[in-house]
């Protein structure tokens, strides 16, 4: 009888775990083809040369050593983006909270404006954005006939000065805030009202209930957005590719536009598949660091018992709210 109702149960086991195979086997199948394989085959590559039209052949370090001892534009591609991703995400996301906490009122028009400020984030890295950024910002763009309405004769180029390039990007990128400006607003949905009733009670303004309530319990928000954009600023490579091309002078030549560049236009998968690990591995330096930075600054609200460290952070920070 136990041997016939073991039997039983296994058949069941197997039976469903069939359906679960069968359930995960598409994800797990895309998966192998789209990420798993081309991680391997990326990380084979980056040891060898190869141009797409012959075999690939070992050299072992040889790209990475190159990169490091004797590509000027390695580096200089690598300051670039440095440079645009200290730049723009602080003030991306510093546009985005503002605007959250404008639009984190109770009105009639606040759904309209929702979206207005979203649209930016939808278009903002499509081709024909790029494009009608390269005119506004061009010798007889939008900017300059604006300035020469209000008395400033400016008919320089801005895209092609290599002074003012790089911030024609980074202003792009900027108006592009909506997606993290959603998340902020989301955010500041779930702070209770209650903390913000106790601290009126007790005479604390505006400001300080910004930065005794608001911001602390804000900043797992504020964790995520940073470790989404950062990643998504090192990669940032259409916007540079159109509207400036990398120039003048190499001064908006991204690593990714740069990484694309060896890959596809001098043939040289070995050494792009190189220069995409070394990205990986920056991007992956930083996260890590976000992350372990996290514990000093980021204050996670925790709905488990009064006990527990979550709910005992909460609750200083409304006691500091009160005391403000």
């Amino acid at each position: 009888m136990k041997s016939t109702l073991s039997v039983t149960m296994r058949r069941r086991r197997r039976k469903e775990n069939l359906i679960g195979y069968f359930f995960i086997g598409p994800w797990l199948i895309c998966f192998l083809a789209f990420t798993a394989v081309p991680f391997v085959t990326s990380f084979f590559l980056s040891l060898t040369e190869y141009d797409m039209l012959s075999a690939p052949k070992f050299v072992g370090l040889k790209n990475y050593v190159r990169m490091f001892t004797s590509d000027k534009l390695f580096r200089q591609s690598l300051g670039v983006t440095f440079q645009f991703v200290f730049i723009s995400i602080p003030l991306r996301l510093l546009f985005a909270l503002i605007v959250a906490l404008i639009l984190n009122r109770d009105s009639k028009a606040i759904p309209l404006y929702r979206v207005v400020y979203y649209l930016p984030s939808i278009l903002g890295g499509s081709v024909a954005v790029s494009v009608m950024w390269r005119y506004v910002f061009s010798k007889s763009g939008v900017l300059n006939t604006a300035l020469q309405a209000i008395g400033i004769n400016s008919m320089i180029s801005w895209i092609s000065n290599k002074d003012t390039a790089l911030w024609s990007i980074i202003l792009l990128f900027i108006w592009q805030f909506g997606s993290p400006m959603l998340i902020f607003l989301s955010g500041l949905k779930q702070i209770p009202k209650s903390y913000y009733e106790a601290a009126q009670v007790d005479g604390a303004g505006a400001v300080k209930k910004f930065f005794y309530i608001t911001l602390p319990l804000l900043t797992p928000i504020i964790f995520f957005n940073l470790v989404m954009q950062m990643i998504g600023g090192f990669m940032v490579f259409s916007q540079a590719m159109i509207i400036t091309d990398g120039g003048p002078m190499n001064r908006t030549l991204m690593y990714a536009l740069y990484l694309y560049r060896q890959s596809f236009a001098y043939y040289k998968m070995g050494y792009g598949c190189a220069l995409a690990w070394v990205l990986m591995i920056i991007i992956g330096a930083f996260t890590a660091l976000v992350f372990k930075s996290s514990s000093a600054w980021v204050f996670y609200e925790n709905s488990m018992n009064d006990g527990s460290s979550g709910a005992k952070k909460k609750h200083r920070t409304g006691k500091k709210a009160v005391r403000a």
